[in-house]
């Protein structure tokens, strides 16, 4: 069977609906998933294999010591801040500093920095209810909120969510148009996490915002991981930032930071946010630490994001050829090409034994090339997400045939 021969029960596109890790256990950015799905049992023996491995296509957050954190937020924190200004105090300061540099890049008005992105985008969705009269808001069904946050944007803030389309990919302008209850607020996530970190076109986002401007919806991005997008839509920052009304950043995925977001957006709006991030106990004494992590983010990983997107490319081409020339009967890249740098692999094996696969292949060889495999859609088809950031530039394409093979011949 080829990539495109998929097994019975599988629809050609991906599922969006698995579960997933626990804390700090994602491929890159595991506290998305919240501790709803229970322990991983082998969580110490992935994080010993991927400390000891010498060849990583990224390294996960958990496998990172706290003495190596501490020295890096210390050696660098005087490139990105005035070490003798006085400490931020309930947002002043440094913390100001980062609002008006995520402002600037997106090309916002404004700008408000929250502990959470989850917290980030109830106060955005609840301040747009406000003044569009309209608490509902359309999103996919396996965006963030409906899926990692425990129903917090009904459960908390009283607003009514609807999905314009349930297919693994954004909402299209056609879904909008014809989506029959009225909407507030559009919210879309970019990229898609869930179906595979897909992203619409250039030409089919600017068609879906202009479909919700004419049901006189305003536009919200879920932006988590809008800082890699540049590469796939052709266009800068502020460029895709100015086809929405706000804007939500993450500070820790991507960008590698201690923790934060921030929200951008008219000035008007951010002023509300900053009202209901107090009440919703967000306004912290002080948050140096994340802020400074967030602008070396911004001053370090941001730059080299493209490089990681344009290298991905090269890793999945050489996986997806790599399985298809091995004994394993059938295998997908999704999406192909990578959209980010980061995408999925599905296998026809359950996960118990391609992670005892990738965790061998780790100890004995020093190469980890899958982090954690989660079962999906029929019984024994698994599915993995792949990051390539720093460490992953050093692979060639055939450092990752040599490690399918090595990693193929663990399997059953």
């Amino acid at each position: 069977m080829t990539a495109h021969d998929a097994p019975h029960g599988v629809p050609e596109e991906t599922p969006h609906d698995r579960p997933h890790a626990g804390p700090g256990d994602g491929p890159h950015d595991g506290p998305d998933h919240g501790p709803d799905h229970g322990p991983d049992d082998d969580r110490a023996r992935r994080i010993a294999a991927a400390r000891g491995a010498r060849k990583l296509l990224s390294r996960p957050p958990a496998t990172v010591s706290l003495g190596e954190r501490l020295a890096g937020l210390t050696e660098g924190a005087a490139a990105v801040a005035d070490l003798d200004q006085p400490v931020d105090l309930y947002g002043d300061g440094v913390v100001a500093d980062l609002e008006d540099e995520v402002a600037r890049l997106l090309g916002k008005e404004a700008a408000v920095f929250f502990p959470t992105g989850t917290q980030a985008q109830q106060a955005a969705l609840r301040s747009w209810a406000g003044r569009t009269g309209n608490a509902t808001v359309a999103l996919h069904p396996s965006a963030h909120p409906e899926v990692h946050e425990r129903g917090a944007l009904s459960v908390v803030s009283g607003l009514r969510t609807v999905h314009p389309t349930d297919a693994p990919r954004s909402p299209t302008a056609d879904d909008v148009r014809d989506f029959e209850e009225p909407f507030g607020t559009l919210m879309l996530e970019l990229p898609l996490r869930e179906p595979g970190f897909v992203l619409p076109s250039w030409e089919e986002l600017q068609d879906v915002v202009a479909a919700a401007r004419e049901r006189d919806a305003v536009v919200h991005f879920d932006g988590a991981r809008l800082w890699e997008c540049t590469p796939h839509f052709g266009r800068p920052l502020d460029e895709i930032a100015a086809l929405a009304d706000s804007v939500y950043v993450s500070f820790y995925k991507s960008l590698e930071g201690l923790a934060g977001a921030a929200l951008a957006g008219p000035g008007t709006l951010v002023d509300e946010a900053r009202a209901w991030r107090h009440r919703y106990g967000g306004l912290g004494f002080q948050q140096f630490p994340t802020a400074l992590a967030a602008l070396l983010g911004l001053r370090r990983v941001l730059p080299r994001l493209p490089a990681y997107v344009a290298h991905a490319r090269v890793v999945a081409d050489a996986l997806r050829e790599a399985l298809a020339s091995s004994p394993v009967p059938w295998s997908r890249v999704h999406p192909d090409p990578p959209h980010t740098h980061q995408f999925q692999v599905w296998l026809p094996y359950g996960a118990d034994a391609l992670n005892e696969a990738a965790l061998a292949q780790a100890e004995e060889t020093g190469t980890l090339l899958f982090w954690r495999w989660f079962a999906d859609g029929p019984p024994g088809l698994s599915v993995t997400e792949v990051t390539v950031n720093e460490p992953g530039l050093a692979w060639t394409a055939d450092d990752v045939r040599e490690a399918v093979a090595e990693f193929v011949r663990r399997l059953p």
